[in-house]
């Protein structure tokens, strides 16, 4: 399940392991077989799907876009640490082998939902975390944040075995408040014996550089593609989210694989529904297709960026306007969770 602007939670299809054989390639079986499970989602009430695309060109000629972006980050490690002023409260404390699998799990899905873009994990996500303890070639730590009301944050991080500076690399790490992000922080740079702290997959709002005593020692090494979105049931996708208020916007969107998505929709008083057929009487003032909505559905994206860059067709400049501040979220959109 996914969180949405506004607090919606919403059914979505997590689509992982897409291929086709290498003696079977070049022959649509891509095309059929995602064009058959976008069939299929829809009669299972899954509004949303979402992946992680392993190349940049493939998933939207069948309604994906871009919907969240993640940066990969490197820290030095160094003795000047933390600003003086920086949060350090409550304390952190790294979990047992048999606490490895179930308290992150819990904790997660307890703070999953509260930005737009984070899914729901469950229990069995977490088994890899649970076997890279049993590695040797790799030191694995688990810890976990507990502020004033309780446990609220985890981080998994692994470091190549050794006794020589050597960076440790946060594999996953979920808060619930910025302070109990910066505590988990502090704890990666305060461990011994590592040269620097790696981290990919980070939301790209981390004030990490604002907690630093040396800002400059925080390198963003790659701002990337996060997670990619297919909005399976336009009306209730709109229907659920959250809008700013706003005089109405008329915003046209064309699906040619899932043509029931077809139509103007009309974003008003912070809700959106579906007036009339493309074509009809009532004319779009903006128009997009279904993947160029999905890059600003979660926030990412604002509607003047894309109708800068060809994504979306504006026929009345006013309502370009006002459909920024219609899809304006007050936060960044972030899924961090792989699969």
């Amino acid at each position: 399940r996914m969180a949405v602007p506004g607090g919606a939670v919403l059914d979505t299809a997590a689509v992982t392991q897409v291929g086709v054989r290498a003696d079977h390639t070049r022959r649509g079986l891509l095309s059929a077989l995602m064009r058959a499970q976008l069939d299929d989602l829809a009669p299972r009430g899954e509004v949303l799907a979402a992946l992680h695309a392993s190349e940049a060109r493939i998933y939207g000629r069948f309604g994906y876009g871009v919907a969240t972006r993640a940066r990969e980050v490197r820290v030095r490690r160094s003795g000047r640490g933390f600003r003086p002023t920086a949060p350090a409260e409550g304390t952190v404390r790294l979990l047992t082998p048999d606490e490895i699998r179930s308290v992150p799990a819990a904790l997660h899905d307890r703070i999953a939902l509260q930005r737009p873009g984070m899914i729901t994990r469950g229990e069995t996500w977490f088994r890899p975390p649970a076997d890279w303890a049993k590695r040797d070639d790799r030191s694995v730590l688990v810890a976990v944040h507990t502020g004033s009301e309780g446990e609220d944050g985890f981080v998994v991080a692994t470091a190549a075995r050794g006794h020589a500076a050597r960076p440790l690399s946060v594999e996953d790490m979920h808060a619930d408040s910025p302070r109990a992000a910066a505590a988990l922080w502090r704890f990666l740079l305060d461990v011994d014996l590592i040269a620097e702290v790696t981290a990919w997959g980070r939301p790209l709002d981390e004030p990490l550089d604002l907690l630093l005593a040396d800002p400059r020692g925080l390198t963003v090494t790659a701002v990337e593609d996060e997670l990619w979105l297919r909005l399976v049931d336009v009306p209730a996708a709109l229907a659920a989210r959250s809008f700013g208020d706003v005089d109405p916007v008329l915003l046209g969107v064309h699906d040619p694989l899932l043509e029931g998505n077809a139509g103007v929709y009309r974003i008003a008083d912070g809700t959106a529904e579906r007036v009339e057929p493309l074509g009809g009487p009532v004319a779009p003032q903006i128009e997009c297709d279904v993947a160029a909505l999905a890059m600003a559905y979660l926030g990412d994206r604002r509607p003047a960026e894309l109708a800068a860059t060809g994504w979306w067709t504006v026929h009345d400049p006013a309502a370009l306007e006002r459909a920024d501040a219609a899809f304006a979220t007050p936060v960044v959109p972030w899924c961090g969770t792989m699969f």
